[in-house]
């Protein structure tokens, strides 16, 4: 397969306040793209050309090809990011199975929300805080560079960037005020439901 930039599925600035217009051009027109044109030639005699994205991902992990590792995860993190954000998302009213699922292994909303911006937050350097299902159940988990669950025999669910690139220009160094914000009104529940359903 061939890497390709996606292009965002809402206008730049629909993310504003909590993700500015600006964060979004350069996050995705600069960082994203670097990474599907180095994964591109990363990938060329790798012998991992012709699969799945996600097979790209987990092959690069067992063959601890470093580049591959982090531009083609960067490039599978991002896909999904742009789609776990939307304009007025957010909120606690979760779709039915995914909060049964959260309640039976996370202790319910608010716990798994603390548990999640703490695991971005204590994510030393750059990394992603994750919800995903793993032996059937959910987790909360960390992974650090361009990194996620699927290299770790997980299926993530939902993920937040927390390279500075994500934040710095609208939150400078205040990570833990970025993760709030982006967990209380841009998560889309709908798109992290959809991906459960194919987990689960």
């Amino acid at each position: 397969m061939t890497f390709k930039l996606p292009d965002l599925p809402y206008a730049y600035d629909a993310l504003a306040p909590h993700m500015s217009a600006e964060t979004l051009q350069f996050h995705h027109d600069k960082h994203h793209l670097a990474y599907v044109d180095n994964g591109n030639k990363l990938l060329a005699g790798s012998g991992l050309e012709g699969k799945s994205l996600e097979e790209i991902v987990k092959g690069a992990y067992e063959k601890k090809n470093a580049g591959l590792i982090n531009n083609a995860g960067q490039h599978y993190n991002h896909l999904h990011f742009w789609q776990w954000m939307k304009k007025g998302g957010g909120g606690k009213k979760l779709p039915g199975k995914l909060q049964a699922m959260v309640d039976k292994d996370l202790g319910g909303y608010d716990k798994m929300r603390a548990d999640f911006v703490n695991a971005g937050v204590t994510q030393f350097g750059s990394g992603w805080a994750w919800l995903a299902v793993k032996g059937g159940k959910l987790e909360v988990t960390k992974t650090p560079n361009g990194e996620n669950p699927l290299m770790y025999g997980a299926q993530p669910i939902l993920g937040c960037d927390v390279w500075e690139h994500s934040y710095y220009i609208d939150y400078r160094n205040a990570r833990p005020k970025y993760l709030e914000a982006w967990f209380d009104n841009l998560v889309n529940w709908e798109y992290v439901e959809a991906m459960l359903g194919k987990a689960a």
